[in-house]
């Protein structure tokens, strides 16, 4: 089967195709058969008859550091016409530029699959739409206010304060239980970000892992545990963090049964969510989720070939 995909993703040359998702997917789709376009969210434009168009490179990737693509002449892809998928998959910040770029692919929406379905991306930021599944969480607070914050930390103690639509484990700062620098933190983040803050406790169990569960389409295809480095309390493989292999707990699949329906129904084809200490529910990532080369690296699956395998039934193939 021959499909034509439309790549939206960071530029080719800066990624480390050692552990990158985006490209582990493309190398799947190529060896189906597929034809790969590659080319950058700026890119796009909706005309005046409301046709979303962008201009893209023809490529061909191969495992190869350094040598990893080869790309061809630019050419103007009327996107719900011209191609049958779209991998809506440039890195966060989810941010207005993030939020307008599924404005626009929702646009072809009834011609061209996107993956993931921008709506449900926009309606489901990570630390946002988590929030559904309180049960599953450590209690959370989503403030501005100091106040708000210290009373949080008189009744849990230290805890972890990090920008509401951050990504990779950036600006993640714990808090010690005195609170020294929760002020000078909350001034910090209100003059950076303008949305609220979210705040949770401190979970010293994090020292034994962070675990990545990928999903597709709403079932289990398997999970890494990913360990801070040293110095480190975040896990996050994007600030130093190492993974290994792990299997799941009871807990962790009672929270992927509750997930997997509502994932499945939004179309939102591949997630990653984030648990520690093997009973909390930290992030539902569904922007442009990754970890599924070490997946695959430690448990001998293919995860790109079961996310191809749930766009091609989308698609009726």
């Amino acid at each position: 089967m021959t499909l034509r995909v439309a790549v939206q993703m960071d530029p080719l040359e800066s990624i480390n195709i050692a552990g990158d998702s985006s490209f582990a997917l493309m190398l799947a789709g190529q060896k189906r058969g597929y034809e790969l376009y590659h080319y950058d969210v700026t890119a796009l434009t909706l005309d005046e008859d409301n046709r979303l168009h962008t201009h893209a490179r023809p490529v061909i990737v191969r495992p190869l550091a350094g040598d990893h693509f080869e790309v061809g002449e630019s050419r103007r892809l009327d996107l719900g016409k011209d191609v049958d998928v779209v991998l809506m998959r440039q890195d966060p910040p989810f941010d207005m530029g993030y939020i307008t770029a599924t404005h626009m692919l929702e646009r072809i929406e009834s011609e061209t699959l996107v993956v993931n379905n921008p709506v449900s991306v926009r309606n489901a930021p990570e630390k946002v739409f988590v929030l559904d599944f309180r049960r599953f969480m450590p209690p959370t607070l989503v403030t501005r206010s100091v106040e708000e914050a210290r009373q949080f930390m008189t009744r849990h103690g230290a805890v972890v304060m990090k920008p509401i639509h951050g990504n990779g484990g950036k600006a993640i700062f714990r808090v010690p239980e005195g609170g020294d620098n929760l002020s000078a933190l909350f001034e910090v983040f209100n003059q950076t970000w303008p949305e609220p803050h979210m705040l949770q406790p401190f979970l010293p169990e994090v020292s034994e892992g962070d675990k990545r569960i990928v999903l597709v389409d709403g079932e289990v295809a398997g999970a890494i545990n990913r360990i801070p480095g040293e110095g480190e309390f975040r896990s996050n493989l994007a600030v130093g963090g190492s993974a290994e292999a792990t299997s799941l707990t009871d807990k962790e699949r009672e929270i992927c049964a509750a997930l997997g329906p509502e994932l499945k129904r939004l179309g939102l084809i591949f997630v990653g969510i984030d648990v520690i200490g093997g009973k909390w529910l930290t992030e539902i990532n569904v922007t442009s989720p990754t970890g599924i080369v070490a997946i695959d690296r430690f448990n001998g699956t293919d995860t790109s070939g079961m996310i191809w395998d749930a766009i091609e039934r989308r698609l009726g193939k």
